[in-house]
């Protein structure tokens, strides 16, 4: 939609719609009415999260990208950690107020918003791939349901998901406006780099859902407490984000993802390590401290590896496709790691199940970030050769003397 109609004008719909759907969750006087204002959010932040990434790729230079992108990630880690602090603390007096908060902050975004450029694809489609659309949530219904709870239908509902994927690759391949288009895929950095995404946002989205819970639990701190834990990684990320930008700008974007994701599998591994009653300063904040350094160091290499790998014209739909991989990452790790480390029914409650679960559950998030990381050396392999080659032959050329 933002490559077709204005990625600035879908945007400030998007933040539009958010706000007012904020307001009709703060006021719903039942619970359905609720969960309705929550599905017009998620449409909301659909059209204003990509479209925000998609207005940076088109607007800066090249020179300037990945640095700009860098200044988002670390707004976004902010954003991210604000979060569950402002809301453990909003919860204690009224959890409505939370979603009158967006009220002004929306106000705030679209004034700042007027004077941005717009930009567009001018060979965008205008038609709207329904067949994808209705294929691709019936998937990920399906896998949600069946990794939430397998004995409630969960085969049937794994079947669900795996013909709907398999349907939504037949669509996209006859369809002659694709939401998807699997074209993007025959680029080895987009496929890969992607991949990576899955893995990386599954081990740091599995990871926060893990720490909340048992910092709550298990270590009986607060939902304000538990929720200010992760404070370090976004205010690290702020600072570093723009600067890692800039290097994989200068000198390629395989050593900083790779040492990232490293970095990251390092923080998880001494979180494994908490005891049942951890001290902040000595079992969460190094972990939690490691984490940021390493997000801060992949995060902008990677969103803009990925942007930089598909057509120009075509950034929305990049950015929107990675954004869906990064969200699908954190649906499934939500769903799939209780399940993985035996967290089920009343478990939820015991002090000793939740530590337990939590540090095999780390040691899952170990694992999948390195997976990433392998993929993300597979896929910036040919990047690295290309580099390498360029550079060989820049030494080549004789200087000239007059």
């Amino acid at each position: 939609m933002g490559d077709h109609f204005g990625r600035k004008r879908v945007y400030a719909l998007g933040v539009l719609s958010f706000v007012v759907a904020s307001v009709a969750v703060a006021l719903a006087p039942t619970i359905h009415l609720l969960v309705c204002a929550r599905v017009v959010q998620g449409v909301a932040a659909a059209a204003l999260t990509p479209g925000s990434l998609a207005m940076l790729q088109s607007t800066f230079g090249e020179k300037d990208r990945l640095e700009a992108i860098g200044a988002w990630s670390g707004m976004l880690g902010i954003a991210t950690a604000a979060g569950p602090v402002v809301g453990g603390w909003l919860v204690g007096i009224d959890w409505r107020y939370g979603f009158w908060l967006n009220v002004p902050l929306g106000a705030l975004v679209l004034w700042l918003l007027r004077d941005a450029p717009e930009s567009s694809d001018p060979d965008a489609s205008h038609r709207f791939d329904v067949p994808a659309i209705v294929l691709t949530v019936t998937m990920l219904a399906g896998l949600t349901w069946a990794l939430t709870d397998w004995r409630a239908g969960g085969p049937f509902a794994a079947a669900v998901a795996v013909v709907s994927a398999v349907a939504l690759v037949v669509a996209e391949k006859r369809s002659s406006h694709p939401m998807i288009p699997l074209v993007l895929f025959r680029n080895r950095i987009f496929t890969w780099v992607n991949v990576a995404t899955l893995f990386v946002y599954a081990s740091f989205t599995g990871s926060m859902f893990f720490v909340a819970l048992f910092l709550q639990v298990s270590a009986g701190w607060s939902p304000l407490e538990a929720g200010a834990a992760s404070l370090p990684i976004s205010l690290i990320m702020l600072v570093l984000s723009g600067y890692f930008g800039g290097v994989a700008q200068r000198r390629g974007a395989l050593v900083p993802m790779v040492g990232g994701m490293a970095l990251v599998a390092v923080g998880f591994a001494l979180l494994a390590l908490a005891p049942a009653n951890p001290t902040y300063m000595r079992d969460i904040l190094p972990g939690i401290s490691i984490q940021g350094f390493g997000m801060s160091m992949l995060v902008s290499p990677l969103t803009g590896t990925v942007l930089a790998a598909a057509p120009s014209g075509r950034s929305g739909l990049a950015s929107g496709i990675n954004n869906a991989v990064s969200r699908t990452a954190g649906l499934v790790a939500v769903a799939a790691l209780p399940m993985l480390v035996g967290l089920v029914g009343s478990a939820y409650q015991d002090g000793e199940s939740v530590a337990e679960a939590f540090g095999t559950a780390m040691w899952w998030c170990v694992s999948s970030v390195l997976l990433g990381a392998m993929a993300t050396a597979v896929g910036l392999e040919s990047d690295v050769r290309r580099r390498a080659s360029s550079s060989a032959e820049h030494a080549a050329v004789p200087a000239h003397h007059p």
